[in-house]
């Protein structure tokens, strides 16, 4: 069988290689078991002698490939957990709409989403702020956007409302941002940043 496009090993850098090359907000990607028994992750349809799992994942601040993606332009979601992110913004006194943008440019509302650096679920939290936050399960819905919710709203407190520190904060860290007196130089952090703010203005036009 031909194996163009194949990856066989599921590796940290395995969403990454898969999104270089594809200039969307996500990536579409066949999982299925050969006749070998090897599991194989590919970007072309495996043929229909095949049971195969359609996989979707984000396009990540961090892939350079991505920061081609126009965000201005990307459809929006504006239905997807109404109830978790409305009762997350109430509890935490965020907006709907800067939650929303987090969402979108964290997991594209995927609640299954890992990055290839660990971070997890809907607004990608990575284990030790999952445990910090105590959120037992970082891919159910409600529990993750409410978790990075109230992490957001700290970070906002922190840097007295100011939405681009408190956004390149939740990408790099506040002791990142203390450290560089503001956004790190960081190119993820940059990107992240410029991609959120986009993302936070268009769902305020569209929501408001």
């Amino acid at each position: 069988m031909q194996r163009k496009a194949l990856l066989t090993k599921y590796t940290s850098k395995f969403l990454v290689l898969l999104l270089c090359g594809m200039a969307s907000a996500q990536a579409q990607v066949y999982k299925f078991v050969d006749e070998n028994g090897v599991l194989n992750y590919t970007n072309i349809a495996p043929p229909g002698n095949y049971d195969y799992q359609t996989l979707r994942f984000p396009c990540y601040a961090a892939d350079p490939k991505c920061r081609g993606v126009k965000w201005d332009k990307v459809a929006l979601n504006t239905s997807a957990y109404n109830a978790e992110i409305s009762a997350a913004a109430r509890l935490n006194s965020v907006d709907v709409s800067l939650i929303r943008a987090i969402i979108h440019a964290e997991s594209a509302y995927q609640p299954d989403a890992v990055s290839p650096k660990g971070a997890q679920g809907l607004m990608q939290l990575m284990p030790v702020t999952q445990d910090f936050l105590h959120v037992p399960d970082a891919f159910d819905p409600a529990g993750n956007i409410e978790g990075g919710t109230r992490y957001l709203a700290g970070l906002l407190d922190e840097f007295d409302g100011d939405i681009k520190l408190a956004t390149a904060a939740y990408n790099a860290g506040p002791g990142a941002v203390e450290k560089y007196g503001g956004v790190p130089p960081f190119d993820e952090t940059r990107e992240y940043v410029r991609r959120v703010e986009i993302l936070h203005r268009r769902y305020s036009e569209a929501l408001n």
